[in-house]
């Protein structure tokens, strides 16, 4: 492995070359040439029509939905700069599949993120970016370097420009106790109090919530999380931040919008006023809505690609 390339590559597969092209644009380069179809039978065929020798490769792709599809396009991407001589080979992922399924909840389940984290390494990657892994931990799950990006550096402003100098009315709630440690570090930059809702999960998507520890009476509440999919426990959260709480109004932010399911009409027929996601996964027209906000996560990884390639700590960019 090259601890260096000759220079910078940005190419894409198809989860979210928006994404890609806003970061080759923040660095001043060119989209790479590249082209990722599917045969009539599912299979997954890669052309790269350009010279990669030597070049320090950044293949941008997000494995959300269809997370199947998405990462074979990235392994079989990886595969192909590997025996095209790339200098060296990063994978960046601003959202990752799999990665909630980090341990063994019961008896004989998988551990389907350190398969993942397998496959990308076996594939060829020497390096991977990402952004707000479910869990950490993952990171250890790969034999190689991985720079872990925040999305509270980038969320965090958006609330702190929307409150301005009238913070002293509002509070930050995580919606459960495993984003405690994110909604501490959001409460931190925004300068406010924060609570918890505790709640008590029936089944896979099904939660009831049972009190909220903390007082958010009369406040304005932001709610954070790291991802949200069927958003099932995020609008359970703001009902009962509203009932039993007694705040005056809900917003919400999370890194990834998975809003699989039910998620968008549960959102449309929420509480919440506004909620504010990363472009980590794509958001079709149909998931657009009023009460969506998103914001671009380009030029954060555009800063890391740039401070990677030019071996500068990535760790910098957590304090923006």
């Amino acid at each position: 492995m090259n601890l260096h390339g000759k220079d910078i590559k940005i190419f894409t597969a198809n989860s979210n070359p928006k994404v890609a092209a806003e970061i080759a644009k923040q660095l001043g380069l060119p989209l790479g040439q590249s082209e990722v179809v599917t045969f009539s039978d599912g299979e997954v065929s890669v052309s790269i029509k350009e010279s990669v020798r030597g070049s320090d490769v950044f293949v941008v792709q997000s494995t959300s939905s269809p997370v199947n599809d998405n990462l074979m396009e990235l392994l079989i991407m990886i595969d192909a700069f590997k025996r095209a001589s790339a200098g060296r080979i990063t994978a960046v992922i601003p959202y990752m599949g799999y990665a909630r399924q980090d341990r063994k909840a019961k008896a004989r389940d998988p551990i389907s993120a350190k398969l993942v984290a397998d496959l990308i390494t076996a594939a060829g990657a020497d390096r991977v970016l990402s952004m707000d892994l479910h869990c950490p931990q993952i990171q250890g799950f790969f034999n190689m370097p991985v720079d872990h990006l925040l999305g509270v550096p980038i969320l965090a402003p958006y609330f702190v420009e929307k409150f301005g100098d009238n913070k002293e009315n509002v509070m930050v709630v995580s919606p459960d106790l495993g984003s405690v440690t994110r909604a501490r570090n959001f409460a931190q930059r925004l300068g406010v109090p924060f609570a918890i809702v505790d709640k008590r999960r029936q089944k896979a998507n099904v939660c009831e919530v049972m009190n909220i520890i903390g007082d958010v009476r009369g406040k304005s509440v932001v709610l954070v999380d790291d991802m949200i999919d069927t958003a099932g426990t995020l609008c359970n959260a703001a009902k009962a931040i509203i009932d039993i709480g007694g705040a005056t109004e809900v917003y919400a932010c999370a890194t990834h919008g998975v809003l699989s399911g039910p998620a968008i009409e549960r959102i449309q027929n929420s509480v919440i006023k506004e909620l504010v996601l990363l472009d980590t996964i794509a958001l079709p027209a149909e998931k657009q809505i009023d009460k969506i906000t998103v914001l671009p996560v380009a030029p954060v990884f555009a800063q890391a690609i740039e401070r990677i390639y030019s071996d500068k700590p990535v760790s910098t960019l957590f304090n923006t």
